[in-house]
């Protein structure tokens, strides 16, 4: 919310006229490609007030589609926000559209999110941190583990010190715990698996309907199993990556969200190697958590994204 803040101050000053309380609305938008949407959308905006700060538009070739994503400025005393959801929803109607959403980060709830995590903490820690810089525009409910940690470790202190709750729930093949994480997670917006090993089923994700967010090194599907950057070092690989995707049934096989990769080379050692991917692996989930909470993200056909 730090950054969000910031950002809409700025965005006032930009505006002759404008008072200190403008702040930055974002509208995206799917429906069927007609002529005239653009100029609709803009016509709406404009006509409480508001101005247009940019506009990305996606028409697929030889596909009667339209995607678009809106950023705005506009003074909530002018355009209050249950008349601007009544606004979108008129346009919505009138473009028969599949998708429509409108949020105002500024003033709408924080995106409320669970966390999972295994023993691996690199892109936890880095989650936690960005969180508390104000960089994630997210409520952090819980981290829910198969791990145990001790009560000294410095994940569990900072989770105390923050008043976020972790819990401990170990598992076997038998039980995963799914219906205890269902009940801890049930009024999240959506969750995030940061390097979470464990296999999440087909009734958990129809159970919880809502987005999960997994991310994974980039060395599949050559190196699977056990101590993969040890079996790609060993091979002697040249280019490193690691893949940010929506969760779905089909292992490891969701939309992609972000994908970073990163050369190495005969010089690095197997401890470089690792903290490269791991590196990958932090920049590539908070980038891909970062673009979903700023409306970036949308479904496209069957298992693929745009990504304004």
């Amino acid at each position: 919310m730090v950054l969000w803040d910031r950002i809409a101050r700025r965005a006032a000053t930009s505006i002759p006229g404008s008072q200190a309380r403008s702040v930055i609305g974002i509208h995206v938008f799917r429906c069927p490609d007609v002529v005239g949407i653009v100029a609709k959308l803009s016509e709406c905006i404009a006509s409480r007030g508001g101005n247009i700060q940019s506009v990305d538009v996606f028409v697929p070739e030889n596909k009667q589609v339209f995607y678009s994503r809106s950023e705005f400025v506009f003074n909530p005393t002018c355009w209050p926000r249950e008349v601007m959801d009544d606004d979108f929803l008129k346009l919505s109607k009138l473009f028969k559209a599949e998708r429509s959403i409108v949020r105002v980060p500024y003033l709408d709830p924080k995106y409320k999110i669970a966390i999972l995590v295994s023993k691996q903490e690199h892109c936890l820690v880095d989650l936690l941190y960005r969180w508390q810089d104000g960089k994630l525009p997210v409520d952090i409910s819980c981290v829910i583990s198969n791990h145990e940690r001790a009560l000294n470790t410095h994940v569990i202190r900072f989770l105390e010190r923050h008043g976020i709750p972790y819990h401990y729930l170990p598992m076997s093949e038998e039980n995963k715990r799914e219906p205890e994480i269902l009940k801890l997670i049930k009024d999240t917006d959506f969750i995030i698996l940061a390097r979470y090993m464990q296999i999440l089923s087909g009734i958990f994700l129809e159970s919880y309907g809502k987005d999960v967010i997994n991310i994974h090194h980039g060395l599949l599907p050559s190196f699977r199993g056990g101590r993969p950057s040890q079996q790609a070092f060993d091979a002697g690989v040249k280019l490193i990556g690691a893949t940010t995707h929506f969760v779905t049934e089909e292992l490891d096989a969701g939309p992609i969200i972000e994908q970073m990769v990163e050369r190495v080379s005969h010089r690095d050692t197997l401890q470089s190697f690792v903290q490269k991917s791991e590196n990958l692996e932090k920049q590539c989930l908070a980038q891909a958590v970062k673009s979903y909470c700023e409306l970036r993200v949308l479904p496209y056909e069957v298992n693929k994204t745009i990504v304004f």
